[in-house]
C-alpha cells in the first residue's frame, strides 16, 4: 500500500513538472524559430536596400535563368550545333559602335519550313539607361546587304548561311553597331509563351480581321472569330497576326512594313502584360518560359540586364523600323537577289544612332530648355 501511494504521489508530483519542461522547451524552440525568421527578415531587407545585396539577388536570378534557356543548339537546322560567342567580347566588326549604356540584343523569330529553319522576324533590342527606355528595332528581312564571306543579297539570307553569328556579324558589318548577344524563338513557342500569359491586347482594323476570320494565317478554325477593335488575343491568333503581309495595318502599312510592324506590337503587348503581373505569377510563367528561348547570353550579360531594367525602373518600350522612310528604294531581280529592299546605309545607320545612342537628342534638350 504504503509502495503504491508512494508511486501515485510521485507521477502526482512529476507530470506537472514534465509538462512545465515540456513547455520550457516549446517555447524556447518557438523563440529559436521566431529569431530564425526574423534575423533572414532583417539579412532579405538589408540585401534589398543595399545596391550590393540587390546585386547579388540579381545573380542569383541570372544563374538560375542562364540554366534554365537553351543554348548551343542547331538553330539553322543544318545539322551543326552553333556555338555561342562571348557576347559582350565579341568584337568582329571594330567600326560596330558600342557604348556603356546600351545593351543590344538581337531578337530573332524562327520559322520551320521543309526541315529548315529560317529567320522570320528579326529585331535588335536595346536597353538605354540614358534615357530609361527598350527599343526595338525592326530589319526588314528583304533588305540588300553585303553578307562577310559571300555576295550580297537578302539579310535573312546571312541566317541559312551561316545561322545566328552570320547574321550577327552581317548586321555589324552593314549598320555599324556592336550586337551584344542573341535570343531566339520560334512561333510554336511564341503561341505557348503567349497563352502562358493568358493572352495579349491587340487592336485590329477591320480589314485586318476580316482577313484573319476567312484565312488559315489563324492555324486552329476556332479561334478564327476575331473582330475589329481592341481584344484580347490567345497565342494561336497573335501568330496568326504577326504573319500577315497581304492587308494594312491600322496606321496604313502594308506588305512587309505591315508585317514588321504588326510584330513590334505584339512584342510590346506581351512588355505590357508582363508589367501587370504579380511577383509569384511572373516567377511561374518566367519557369514555364525560359524553355522556349534559345540563346547566347551568358550569366553576366543576364545579371547586368536584369540590373539596368530593375535599377533605371525601365518601364517603358519603344519602336522604329530600319530602313527608315526616304532611305530606301525597292528594286526588282537587284543583282540576281530577286525583289529587295535597297538602302542608303549612311542615312540608316544615322537614324539607328539616333534612335538608339541618342545621337542628336541631348543637343536639342539643351538647346529647348536654355534661356533665350
Amino acid at each position: 500500500m504504503e509502495r503504491g501511494f508512494s508511486m501515485k504521489r510521485y507521477n502526482e508530483v512529476q507530470q506537472p513538472q514534465n509538462n512545465r519542461k515540456k513547455k520550457k522547451r516549446f517555447s524556447k524552440a518557438l523563440r529559436n524559430m521566431l529569431l530564425l525568421c526574423l534575423s533572414f527578415l532583417i539579412i532579405l531587407i538589408g540585401l534589398l536596400v543595399s545596391k550590393p545585396g540587390r546585386r547579388l539577388i540579381y545573380g542569383w536570378m541570372a544563374n538560375y535563368i542562364s540554366g534554365a534557356v537553351n543554348t548551343g543548339k542547331d538553330l539553322d537546322g543544318d545539322g551543326i550545333v552553333d556555338m555561342t560567342f562571348e557576347g559582350l567580347t565579341h568584337d568582329v566588326n571594330p567600326d560596330a559602335r558600342k557604348e556603356d549604356y546600351v545593351t543590344n540584343i538581337l531578337l530573332m523569330g524562327i520559322e520551320s519550313i521543309n526541315g529548315g529553319n529560317r529567320t522570320d522576324s528579326m529585331m535588335i533590342a536595346s536597353i538605354n539607361t540614358k534615357d530609361k527606355t527598350i527599343k526595338l528595332t525592326s530589319l526588314m528581312r528583304d533588305m540588300y546587304v553585303d553578307i562577310p564571306g559571300y555576295k550580297g543579297s537578302k539579310l535573312n539570307a546571312a541566317y541559312s548561311k551561316g545561322g545566328a553569328q552570320m547574321l550577327v556579324d552581317t548586321i555589324e558589318k552593314n549598320f555599324k553597331i556592336h550586337i551584344d548577344a542573341y535570343a531566339s524563338v520560334g512561333f510554336d513557342s511564341l503561341e505557348k509563351i503567349v497563352d502562358l500569359l493568358g493572352g495579349v491586347e491587340i487592336e485590329l482594323g477591320k480589314k485586318e480581321a476580316e482577313y484573319l476570320r476567312k484565312t488559315n494565317y489563324i492555324s486552329k478554325p476556332q479561334y478564327r472569330n476575331v473582330k475589329e477593335g481592341l481584344q484580347t488575343l490567345n497565342g494561336n491568333q497573335v501568330v496568326g497576326y504577326c504573319r500577315v503581309r497581304k492587308v494594312e495595318t491600322l496606321e496604313g502599312a502594308n506588305s512587309d512594313y505591315g508585317r514588321t510592324l504588326r510584330q513590334r506590337k505584339v512584342l510590346k503587348a506581351i512588355f505590357e502584360k508582363y508589367k501587370t503581373q504579380n511577383v509569384v505569377k511572373l516567377v511561374s510563367i518566367m519557369n514555364q518560359c525560359l524553355g522556349y528561348v534559345d540563346t547566347n547570353l551568358t550569366s553576366a550579360q543576364i545579371r547586368k540586364a536584369l540590373e539596368d531594367v530593375i535599377e533605371n525602373g525601365i518601364m517603358t518600350m519603344e519602336s522604329e523600323r530600319i530602313p527608315v522612310n526616304g532611305a530606301f528604294t525597292e528594286q526588282k531581280n537587284y543583282k540576281g537577289a530577286g525583289w529587295v529592299l535597297v538602302p542608303d546605309l549612311e542615312k540608316n545607320v544615322q537614324a539607328m544612332y539616333e534612335f538608339i545612342y541618342l545621337d542628336g537628342k541631348e543637343e536639342t534638350t539643351q538647346e529647348t530648355s536654355s534661356p533665350k
